[in-house]
């Protein structure tokens, strides 16, 4: 299994174990995902595909009521995850 299979897969699990209850473990499950992305050089993009293809199969599956949650609950989920890239480019940033 390659990085990209590990990180949709992985993805995935912590995505759905986030959403029903937006509980603290699987929040720190999507910024370990993050720093493994970073250590395993993935890019901002793979993180935002992954993102993508993993929301857009959770949405197939609710009903048109639980969208405005759905996808609050994806954006808070993905923030997480991409802090890891944001605090990267502050410290490139600050070493410029």
């Amino acid at each position: 299994m390659n990085a990209l299979e590990r990180l949709r897969r992985n993805y995935r699990a912590a995505f759905l174990r986030y959403l029903p209850n937006r509980d603290e473990a699987a929040l720190d499950a999507g910024y370990q995902i993050g720093r493994s992305a970073v250590v395993d050089g993935l890019t901002i993009l793979d993180l935002v595909q992954v993102h993508h293809d993993v929301l857009r199969e959770v949405l197939g599956t609710g009903s048109p009521e639980e969208l405005d949650g759905l996808t609050a609950t994806a954006g808070d989920f993905l923030v997480e995850v991409l802090a890891t890239y944001e605090m990267t480019r502050r410290g490139y940033l600050a070493k410029s």
